[in-house]
């Protein structure tokens, strides 16, 4: 991606995103967190920084996520955001380089997350991470992540279970849920909401 290309996407972006009417949830008796949509050019496009959490944690052992955490006291939704990237990732960024939020997610086990969209002039070698949260840190290029949802259904949940392909299996709610919001809100400019998408029983804890 030249610089004239990267900096059309950067601002194509962030007037998708300042356009968006996001929606917060109610945060009563919900646990505050951030996740940072991280983007990072590539040659001729950009691609989504994404963890594999690591599989001894007893929370969500092996799965796909974002980088993100809950917020500690006095931080706001985007300083706990690049907090958590620096710690997950490796990637310093700063606040000059959040672009846009996308809609609070609740989820079941009792979390109200707010994703961060970040653009991070960061490179691959910059890439760490602690092995005892995450197995590892990949660039997923756009184009692999903004693909038609698969949805199921389950008898646990009437709402709708959204998933994603990624390499050898799915990403689930909430990290699919929010990843295809950002997709249709960002890149396409439709105001998709994902807030009543479902996560798999396995996911709830």
């Amino acid at each position: 991606m030249n610089q004239g290309t990267a900096a059309q996407l950067r601002e194509s972006l962030t007037a998708n995103l300042a356009s968006f009417g996001r929606i917060a949830a109610d945060q009563r008796g919900l646990t505050p967190a951030s996740v940072a949509v991280c983007l990072m050019p590539t040659a001729d496009s950009a691609s989504l920084l994404i963890t594999r959490r690591a599989p001894g944690l007893r929370a969500h052992a092996g799965q796909w996520a974002l980088p993100g955490g809950r917020r500690d006291q006095g931080e706001t939704v985007e300083e706990a955001a690049l907090r958590e990237l620096s710690e997950e990732t490796g990637v310093r960024a700063a606040a000059a380089d959040v672009v846009g939020l996308l809609d609070d997610y609740v989820t079941r086990s009792g979390y109200v997350i707010t994703p961060v969209v970040v653009w991070a002039n960061a490179s691959r070698g910059e890439l760490t991470w602690p092995a005892s949260e995450v197995t590892r840190v990949y660039q997923v290029p756009l184009d692999d992540l903004d693909v038609d949802p698969k949805f199921v259904q389950i008898p646990e949940s009437s709402r709708p279970v959204i998933r994603l392909p990624l390499f050898d299996r799915y990403v689930h709610a909430p990290t699919a849920a929010i990843i295809y919001q950002f997709c249709q809100v960002a890149l396409h400019g439709n105001h998709v909401r994902v807030a009543h998408y479902d996560a798999p029983v396995f996911a709830w804890k």
